[in-house]
């Protein structure tokens, strides 16, 4: 394999890069490049790749990161929808024959995935019974929720992913219930996985530098989790409905969500059956409630 050590995503790598290609980042692409070495490792260390290993990659950037898996894993598919990017990263990834290079974007809408992609990482996958998907990226961050929220909606989800995304976007996904931060993310991640903040990341560790903070984020699916949610497609729905309209009470989401098909004895009875109070607010129901919540009301609708 070729030896790539002097393509360290550096800032001075990136500038001339850049300057040869005669290409400047795309702001509104979410294109801000990790340029500590010491974090891209960090990444690295906690997705704790394997030789049985298909990475997926949102957003191959220049094929550092993507270089460094390719080391480590059985397969690398990653996926860039800038054309310029994806012809600068092919020069960079040129001999490495486990890694697939898509044009793509990785979402065919906010609540759907591209199916091509999709496809390819199940064919990756099925090429050896023992092989299992992680998600390891630098996530734009204007496609980082969707991209998280719908890979976990799908049949076979990663089992783990370590990725860098906003802190304000950490903080949702790991935040308890009874806090600003708590709502419908908090809930889908949390009822199937396990997820921490690896490092909370300053602006200064990249090029071009965001105006936000950012933080590396693991999610490890955790399948006794997971086992507990009969209907996750229901669940998902449920969850989301549930905070349309955070100030209102429960009550009233409910009715409102559900209101050709319950009435209001009904969104009553299956409340006291809960022990949920007339004026609680799904931000105060922790996820153990909330999947109860929810499995009450698929059996109320007979669904």
């Amino acid at each position: 394999m070729t030896n790539r050590s002097s393509h360290n995503q550096t800032l001075s790598f990136l500038m001339r890069r850049f300057a040869e290609a005669g290409i400047r980042p795309h702001g509104k692409l979410g294109q801000h490049f990790l340029i500590d070495l010491n974090l891209q490792r960090l990444l690295l260390e906690t997705a704790r790749l394997g030789t049985n290993d298909v990475v997926l990659e949102v957003g191959t950037g220049t094929g550092s990161l993507t270089a460094l898996m390719a080391a480590q894993a059985a397969t690398v598919v990653t996926v860039e929808l800038d054309p310029r990017l994806h012809q600068l990263a092919g020069e960079e990834l040129f001999g490495l024959d486990n890694v697939v290079m898509l044009r793509h974007d990785i979402l065919k809408n906010k609540n759907r995935l591209n199916q091509a992609v999709m496809e390819i990482v199940d064919q990756r996958l099925a090429d050896d019974d023992s092989r299992q998907l992680k998600l390891v990226a630098n996530l734009p961050y204007n496609v980082a929720t969707p991209i998280i929220t719908n890979l976990l909606a799908t049949d076979r989800p990663p089992r783990v992913m370590v990725v860098t995304i906003q802190k304000e976007l950490a903080d949702r996904i790991t935040a308890r219930a009874g806090i600003k931060d708590y709502g419908a993310l908090s809930i889908w991640i949390q009822s199937q996985c396990r997820a921490r903040i690896v490092r909370v990341m300053p602006p200064a560790v990249f090029w071009p530098r965001p105006k936000v903070t950012s933080a590396i984020i693991e999610i490890v699916l955790d399948d006794k989790l997971r086992g507990r949610i009969p209907d996750p497609k229901f669940f998902h729905g449920f969850v989301r409905s549930m905070f349309f309209h955070r100030r209102k009470f429960l009550r009233s989401e409910l009715l409102s969500a559900f209101k050709k098909r319950l009435t209001k004895p009904q969104v009553d009875g299956i409340m006291v059956g809960q022990r949920i109070e007339g004026t609680a607010r799904a931000e105060q129901l922790d996820v153990e409630a909330m999947l109860g919540l929810a499995e009450a009301v698929q059996a109320e609708l007979g669904d």
